[in-house]
């Protein structure tokens, strides 16, 4: 299909205003073959991963069927997860900003439910939940179904594997039978042909073809490895390349933990993302990955679905995906928004099998490369200070250090070149020195992964209660008391965790402060 325009679709102008307003003009693949079958109120079945803008190949539709007048629930959006739901309703909104009287409404585990039951009453005309909580809702019949026109399932394969069939199944069988039924889904297993069959009428499938599933502007490597020289590699791709944000995908949870550890220890802000983390520890982990405060995200496929970043510089395949859809899936979470990206994968022993069906499944070059020594590590970074030179150079008034160097040189009989040599030996070796501490000054404090402990001589005899502690933390230091962990007191002293990222202006910010009136000394606690 040749590209086509919004502006081409017979949509409200309040929504081509808006699309206008979030700076799209033509549209994706999946939206361009979608959104028109869609609009004449027809069934589909969607294949698009992540990152393809099949939230707006739903959504759009959904907002020009909607009557702003009646304030009762008309359409509904479900997902596996909270933060796809919260990401789905942020879309939804922006398309909807023209359109005032359209409220949306995330409904979701986590969140006080009375709240959403107030949102509700008040007037909702798109819902977006995950299973569980519309459940709920419907077992305290809050929500209403009977104007509910549309249905969207979305990234339908993830909730089926996450064991939510039964619940979907239930939802969809009371709403009324002559509704418009879009699902969307990253793959297309048996389980979902099967939901197809049983509650789609006649549905159009459409599917984004190989050859657009991979994001043409994404340079693919990869390199022969030994398992236990991974960590390495990895580091000296890192220093090489240098990438702002890079995500790194293992294919097991453990393998998340093990590496955040080691590349941790290596002086790297790196956080993991796993099915096995606290919510309030997943949601940490993205805001620091979206600030900038962490710069690699190591995760697992599962959880990675809810990553909606447009700046991620590199995606590393730290083990070769079990499935080849999950390589294009990974890989298209860099490469975005037409900025340029870079995919490295390592390959072991007969792996480099597996590596070829994945070629030919994308139809892509994945070129082979050698392993970067450490001497081209450090001649990377020569050039990098030797570039940050260049713009002294051209950019400062060096005459009052051109006189000490004179100087220098007259006293100690030095050349010029010997102390230029000095300077970047110095530079190199800090920056080496930097490296092999950032982020870990504290070393194995014992704390979860991403966070520090830290010990305070004061307990449970002083009158002390976690409060006390969670307060006079987030009073001094100016953090967020959700971002304090685990607090254990003891009768003497207490262990309270906080994040890496923060553990240093903890630690200033608690000098010379009381609890209670009780003086305080507070630093890192000893594993041993």
């Amino acid at each position: 299909m040749e590209s086509m325009q919004f502006k081409e679709l017979d949509i409200r102008p309040e929504i081509l205003k808006a699309i206008a307003n979030m700076g799209f003009e033509e549209m994706t693949p999946i939206q361009a073959r979608a959104i028109p079958v869609e609009l004449e109120g027809v069934d589909v079945v969607g294949q698009a991963q992540t990152g393809t803008g099949k939230t707006a190949a739903f959504a759009i539709p959904i907002l020009q069927k909607i009557d702003p007048k009646l304030k009762k629930p008309q359409a509904m959006v479900i997902c596996p997860t909270r933060e796809l739901a919260i990401q789905v309703a942020d879309e939804v909104r922006k398309l909807a900003k023209y359109m005032p009287s359209v409220k949306v409404l995330p409904i979701y585990g986590g969140q006080e439910i009375s709240k959403q039951i107030r949102s509700l009453k008040a007037g909702t005309q798109i819902i977006i939940g995950t299973p569980g909580r519309v459940m709920d809702h419907m077992r305290r019949k809050t929500v209403k179904f009977d104007d509910i026109a549309t249905v969207v399932l979305d990234e339908a394969d993830e909730m089926l594997d996450m064991g939510f069939r039964e619940d979907i199944e239930t939802i969809l069988s009371q709403i009324r039978e002559d509704r418009q039924t879009l699902l969307f889904s990253a793959t297309m297993p048996a389980p979902i042909m099967d939901l197809t069959r049983e509650y789609q009428r006649d549905p159009q499938t459409i599917r984004v073809v190989r050859k657009e599933l991979t994001v043409p502007n994404i340079t693919q490597y990869y390199y022969e490895v030994r398992p236990k020289n991974k960590g390495e590699v990895l580091s000296r791709l890192l220093d090489i390349y240098d990438p702002k944000l890079s995500v790194v995908f293992c294919n097991t949870k453990k393998g998340v933990d093990e590496l955040v550890q080691e590349l941790q220890g290596r002086g790297y802000f790196a956080e993991g993302l796993h099915g096995d983390m606290k919510q309030t520890m997943r949601d940490r982990v993205m805001k620091s990955f979206r600030n900038g405060k962490t710069d690699i995200l190591v995760a697992t496929d599962v959880a990675a679905r809810g990553i909606d970043v447009d700046d991620v510089d590199a995606v590393f395949n730290y083990d070769l995906p079990q499935d080849e859809e999950y390589y294009v899936h990974r890989i298209g979470r860099t490469g975005r928004a037409g900025k340029t990206g870079m995919a490295f994968s390592f390959v072991v022993g007969r792996e480099v099998y597996k590596l070829r069906d994945i070629r030919r499944y994308c139809k892509a070059k994945i070129k082979a490369q050698p392993i970067p020594s450490l001497n081209d590590v450090r001649e990377t970074r020569v050039e990098k200070i030797f570039d940050r030179l260049d713009s002294y150079i051209e950019d400062q008034d060096l005459d009052r250090y051109v006189k000490m160097i004179e100087e220098l040189v007259n006293e100690k009989d030095y050349t010029a070149m010997d102390v230029a040599a000095a300077f970047l030996a110095e530079t190199l070796g800090s920056a080496e020195g930097r490296d092999a501490q950032r982020g870990n000054d504290f070393g194995d404090t014992g704390a979860e992964a991403g966070m520090v402990r830290l010990f305070m001589n004061i307990g449970k005899r002083q009158g002390i209660r976690p409060g006390d502690v969670l307060g006079a933390i987030a009073g001094e230091s100016g953090i967020s008391g959700n971002m304090v962990g685990t607090i254990d007191l003891y009768d003497k002293y207490t262990f309270v965790e906080v994040p890496r990222e923060v553990a240093s202006d903890v630690l200033d910010a608690m000098k010379n402060v009381k609890i209670k009136g009780k003086a305080i000394n507070v630093e890192p606690a000893n594993k041993k």
